[in-house]
């Protein structure tokens, strides 16, 4: 039979059926990259972070939201920064204080969705879908902080969230409680929690305010350390695993840095993208943007509904935030199928380390401990 297809330009690329066979997980996903919908997407994502891992010039920055480190998720996030494939991470204060629990060693538990939910609130369970958790190991994790805080920190000093989980993490090595930020303290990488009170270290501030000690978090001082970053640095790529405030804190990056210098440029850098705005009579506002190089996302979030968890690549082009024609993809998935698979096909594909920039001002003396 004539091939009708050939002189159609549209048809360039042919899918091709999967063949089951003994094969590693990096071939897979190689395979799935000639297949379609989410399956092609998560073999995108790991192609693009790889391309990321590789440039040279490049800071990238990881956001983590949502309450992931309950179900298992949290010993990937270390093995990419031990191995230097993120530099900075944002992530939810949940994210970076339930996987102290098992890293306490605790547990948490298989259990059901489908259950009597005053029964686990009887037992003291707390139930994340369909994992369970113990109400006294998570106020063991609580009270550690708040010992922590006590302890160890200057009343009424204004920290930013990165200066506290630096200052934790450190605290955390020394007693073997290799958690997210004990592992970003031992291999330099900062890590920023925005949103931090809405978390245990919440709840731990306020146990220490029982015990008369006054925890002060700074969120102005926050961005600013953040926005620093874009003198710092030549090109970011960026990973979201979901969406949420680490989301917005890291794509504010690309349009916001040049507002900490008065002539609106970020110092050492070319702006790729410059907008004037007239909003004071005949007054130019200027804005210099620096989009995002790469861009990955894995969430369950739907764009249609106009939130930023679910907003696409294509749509944060028009505020800059994103490279025009940067290589990007979004994967709607589970993180929890997603980011297993990609970890360990990255292991696979990539067996030198990588090393990632250095922040020497994020991890000297002077941060109020």
């Amino acid at each position: 039979m004539a091939d009708t297809t050939r002189k159609n330009k549209l048809l360039k690329e042919k899918v091709k059926a999967i063949e089951v066979k003994k094969k590693s997980i990096s071939s897979l996903l190689e395979e799935m990259a000639d297949t379609g919908f989410q399956g092609r997407k998560l073999a995108e994502v790991v192609r693009v972070l790889e391309q990321m891992i590789k440039d040279k010039d490049l800071t990238i920055i990881l956001g983590y939201a949502g309450s992931l480190s309950t179900t298992g998720q949290w010993k990937m996030v270390n093995w990419l920064i031990e191995n230097r494939f993120i530099d900075v991470l944002v992530s939810t204060g949940a994210n970076i204080s339930e996987d102290i629990v098992e890293a306490m060693g605790n547990s948490y538990w298989r259990g059901s969705h489908v259950v009597d939910d005053a029964q686990l609130l009887r037992a003291d369970i707390n139930r994340y879908y369909d994992v369970y958790g113990s109400e006294i190991d998570y106020m063991q994790m609580t009270e550690l902080i708040a010992d922590f805080i006590v302890k160890n920190l200057k009343p009424d000093y204004p920290y930013s969230s990165r200066e506290l989980m630096y200052l934790f993490g450190n605290w955390l090595l020394e007693r073997g409680i290799n958690s997210i930020v004990a592992t970003a303290a031992k291999y330099r990488v900062p890590v920023f929690c925005p949103a931090v009170v809405d978390s245990p270290y919440g709840d731990a501030g306020l146990i220490a305010k029982s015990q008369g000690f006054n925890l002060v978090l700074d969120n102005m001082k926050d961005y600013v350390e953040f926005m620093s970053l874009g003198k710092k640095i030549k090109e970011t790529g960026v990973i979201y695993i979901g969406g949420g405030v680490p989301k917005d804190f890291i794509q504010l990056l690309a349009v916001t840095a040049d507002l900490l210098y008065p002539e609106r440029t970020i110092p050492g850098r070319k702006p790729d993208v410059i907008r004037a705005k007239r909003t004071r009579g005949d007054e130019a506002l200027v804005e210099t943007y620096y989009p995002h190089k790469y861009a990955v996302q894995i969430t369950t979030d739907s764009p249609q509904w106009g939130g930023l968890s679910g907003c696409t690549f294509e749509e944060a082009t028009s505020w800059g935030k994103e490279k025009v024609g940067a290589p990007k993809v979004q994967c709607y998935c589970d993180a929890t199928i997603a980011l297993p698979l990609v970890t360990h096909a990255l292991n696979e594909r990539i067996r030198v380390k990588r090393h990632g920039p250095d922040y020497p001002e994020f991890f000297g003396k002077g941060l109020g401990g």
